[in-house]
């Protein structure tokens, strides 16, 4: 499904050379060129650390399944995470991306989730390829640094559903009595969870807001990184053995990742790679896929812990 929109953002963005880029935490700043890759060690996860992003992978997977998800009936995916109370959904797959948010008790956690892109629908498509980089929303983002910048695209994906979302959130951590808010999504989906992570950090600095995502591509330029770095609580990006959808749009057209790499090396083998996307350790994604010519698109959809992501598993 992938190949009907993945050869146009392969051709616009990953053939760029290198830019500078930033690395950052909350606390230092260093800045080097892109060509430099930093050498860091990698952590091996523990079976029982892997088994861990399961009901994550599976809330990601069930956004693709809007036609079950009023009465959480989608598949496997709905029957993982059986006793996740449903507060509200939304979305056309073209104009707006489908949604759903609600609490998770087993978890202990408010889930918002966004589906990905769905090849079958243009719009979507086309939020992928609008990769020029703007401006935050200032009313959105309160507070972010001007120079923070973002894909076009995902930006206004992320501005459709921001509102609902909030109040959404508002209104589940006074039901629910949590401060814990996690966003999820795969591909366009994961990218969204990114934006909406430090949208709704800026705008609840009481909520502890974390975000896990699967295959997402870069959303900003360095200046974004830093800033998912330094606002989300727990930010964690896994990427699938050679899927080439994490690196793009390229580092050469300004782009960069936050930290929180976690490498699927290959199935039951996973890494945590330190920093953003910059490692030098060759089970990091930037070595492993060091260009497109070297992705498989095929692994985009998984299998994240032997879980696949995409309509077709609905």
């Amino acid at each position: 499904m992938l190949s009907l929109f993945l050869p146009v953002l392969l051709a616009t963005t990953a053939l760029a050379a290198p830019a500078a880029v930033v690395v950052s935490n909350a606390t230092t700043l260093i800045s080097r060129a892109a060509t430099t890759l930093v050498s860091r060690d990698v952590t091996t996860l523990t079976a029982d650390a892997i088994a861990g992003f399961a009901p994550y992978t599976e809330f990601a997977a069930a956004a693709y399944c809007p036609q079950g998800i009023e009465t959480w009936q989608c598949g496997d995916s709905c029957t993982a995470n059986g006793d996740f109370e449903l507060y509200g959904y939304g979305g056309d797959g073209g104009d707006v991306q489908y949604y759903y948010l609600g609490y998770s008790p087993s978890l202990q956690t408010i889930i918002v989730a966004h589906q990905g892109t769905d090849p079958t629908e243009l719009e979507s498509v086309l939020t992928d390829v609008d990769f020029p980089q703007d401006s935050l929303d200032a009313t959105l983002f309160p507070g972010a640094p001007t120079d923070a910048l973002v894909h076009g695209g995902f930006r206004d994906a992320q501005a459709d559903t921001a509102d609902i979302v909030l109040a959404g959130v508002r209104a589940l951590m006074a039901s629910s009595g949590t401060s814990s808010v996690t966003a999820v999504g795969h591909s366009l989906g994961g990218a969204i969870a990114e934006m909406d992570a430090v949208f709704l950090k800026l705008n609840i600095p009481e909520a502890v807001v974390n975000a896990v995502t699967f295959g997402k591509p870069r959303v900003g330029n360095p200046a974004w990184a830093e800033l998912v770095d330094a606002s989300v609580d727990s930010f964690r990006r896994v990427n699938n053995m050679d899927d080439l959808v994490p690196i793009l749009p390229g580092r050469g057209l300004g782009f960069a990742h936050p930290e929180g790499e976690v490498h699927i090396v290959q199935e039951g083998e996973w890494v945590a790679c330190p920093g953003n996307d910059d490692a030098d350790d060759e089970e990091c994604t930037i070595q492993t896929v060091p260009n497109i010519f070297e992705g498989n698109v095929l692994d985009h959809l998984g299998p994240y812990a032997g879980i696949y992501i995409s309509t077709i598993t609905c």
